[in-house]
């Protein structure tokens, strides 16, 4: 029996029927309001999810005055927009703030590249 599940695990994996069974995702800290969140919004995330980078790491996100219980943040985030790389409800890393598309792009390509078995493309 455990041969068969460990094949239909296997089978969904390489057919994309279901997702890695452990990755990483994009926490985005926001606050209404944001004059840098909402820049973000407009020049980056549409793109976001279509890229290899929100494929690494799909983005979620959550107010900065209602942080979620599942994830063990190293520090609470200050500013607004922080981008915080989780891999099972902890912190491998964070880019803090918003400078342009260029810069976050740059950032964000050095944090997932240092984490290369939490973000793997699917």
């Amino acid at each position: 029996m455990h041969t068969l599940v460990a094949f239909l695990v296997s089978l969904s994996l390489t057919f994309g029927l279901i997702g890695p069974l452990s990755a990483a995702e994009l926490v985005m800290v926001e606050r209404h309001g944001c004059h840098w969140c909402e820049r973000w919004n407009a020049e980056i995330a549409p793109a976001y999810p279509k890229t290899t980078e929100g494929a690494r790491a799909p983005l979620r996100r959550v107010q900065i005055n209602a942080l979620p219980q599942d994830i063990a943040f190293r520090s609470r985030p200050i500013f607004t927009p922080t981008f915080v790389l989780v891999e099972d409800g902890r912190e491998l890393g964070r880019i803090e703030g918003y400078a342009g598309d260029e810069f976050f792009w740059f950032l964000l390509t050095q944090l997932l590249d240092a984490h290369p078995d939490a973000t793997k493309a699917p």
